[in-house]
């Protein structure tokens, strides 16, 4: 079962490191190691996210999602985005970044660094958007809750989320625009441009939430017209518009499900800075990443373990949360990529072992009210 689910990852995953070896020594084997993990652990939330919807689907619609959707996933948000947001940010044109990342790399890693404060302005306020946004939400299930039983009921307030990621942008402004005057102005512009791609960064995310919201409603709406539908044909002995309906509703559910990826899979290309410059290995380490997402939702569908280990989807935000961090302290300060990488793995990995105990927990518990 696992190999047959996981075949086709392990097979890209192996081709990956055998091309990260030959293109950068094992120096670039070890980053794309730690880009596919950090791909996996924060788009986990994703997978899990999808199997619930893809779940509903029925055959035909699931091998839609499965291939042409892995083509949008793979090809369009972790291939050609990265080379997008390098492009717009070092104002040169897509082919010119590609063509600099294979022959010029000291050239093309200036232009990254460069753009770096800009990048890495923009996709910190998007991907602490989706931090706060899910610590401020009240869930029924809490992983630390001393933290975020207080947290969720300040999270009652109205666009507390944005109002805190705009102070915290402007802290970040503020803090150049100091440093600039310590250093005879050398920072002003950079000071500016934090602040507009911060803000750019956040109506971004407010664009996608706002769509995927949209999708999310309509599939509410065709999901309750599918059931008055199969009311009305159980009356008249017609099921051809409850079939229709069932049509359009699945429609929706992947343009929806759609979104959902290309927002998930945005915070990994734009973590992906926080680690490599190198868009060559942060096309294989997102590339294998993103194989591993779609297994994993596959696996999660059939096994119908959904809700087996109910801390990872919050281990997976804590640790977009702590990017988004450090995406803006690189702002101004340099960090270990390997640090960068790891952290997500230790957050993932302390709220699957919170999991599994909490999993035991439960069995005791229900063992001791039997034998009572």
């Amino acid at each position: 079962m696992v190999l047959k689910t996981f075949g086709w990852s392990f097979a890209i995953t192996a081709l990956g490191l055998v091309a990260a070896v030959f293109y950068g020594g094992w120096q670039a084997f070890g980053i794309v190691a730690i880009l596919s993990i950090m791909e996996i652990s924060l788009s986990f939330d994703n997978a899990v996210v999808n199997a619930g919807i893809l779940k509903k689907m029925n055959a035909f619609w699931q091998k839609i999602f499965l291939t042409i959707g892995i083509l949008i996933a793979v090809f369009g948000m972790r291939l050609v985005f990265p080379v997008v947001i390098v492009a717009i940010s070092a104002k040169i044109g897509p082919i010119e970044a590609v063509d600099l990342a294979l022959s010029d790399k000291d050239q093309y890693q200036q232009l990254v660094t460069d753009a770096h404060p800009s990048i890495a302005a923009f996709g910190g306020m998007f991907l602490l958007m989706i931090f706060l946004d899910f610590i401020f939400e009240d869930r029924d299930i809490k992983w630390l809750a001393w933290l975020e039983r207080p947290l969720a009921k300040l999270g009652k307030i109205d666009m507390l989320s944005a109002c805190i990621a705009l102070i915290i942008l402007a802290v970040t402004a503020m803090t150049f625009a100091t440093n600039a005057h310590q250093h005879g102005g050398a920072h002003v512009d950079k000071a500016q441009t934090v602040l507009i791609s911060g803000v750019l960064g956040l109506i971004t995310y407010m664009i996608v939430g706002g769509l995927s919201g949209y999708f999310e409603n309509k599939l509410e709406e065709e999901e309750e017209a599918e059931h008055e539908a199969e009311e009305e044909a159980k009356r008249t002995g017609k099921p051809v518009s409850a079939v229709a309906m069932a049509g359009k509703a699945a429609f929706f559910m992947f343009l929806y499900l759609e979104v959902l990826d290309a927002s998930f899979s945005f915070d990994g290309v734009i973590g992906a800075f926080a680690i490599t410059n190198d868009i060559v290995l942060m096309a294989l380490g997102l590339g294998v990443g993103a194989m591993y997402v779609r297994s994993l939702t596959v696996y999660l569908v059939r096994q119908g373990t959904l809700d087996d280990y109910v801390y990872l989807e919050h281990g997976a935000h804590y640790a977009i949360g702590a990017l988004a961090v450090i995406l803006l302290i690189t702002i101004q300060y340099e960090i270990n990529e390997f640090i960068t990488g790891l952290v997500g793995v230790v957050l993932i990995g302390w709220s699957f072992w919170s999991s599994v105990r909490r999993n035991k927990r439960l069995e005791l518990e229900e063992g001791a009210a039997a034998e009572a």
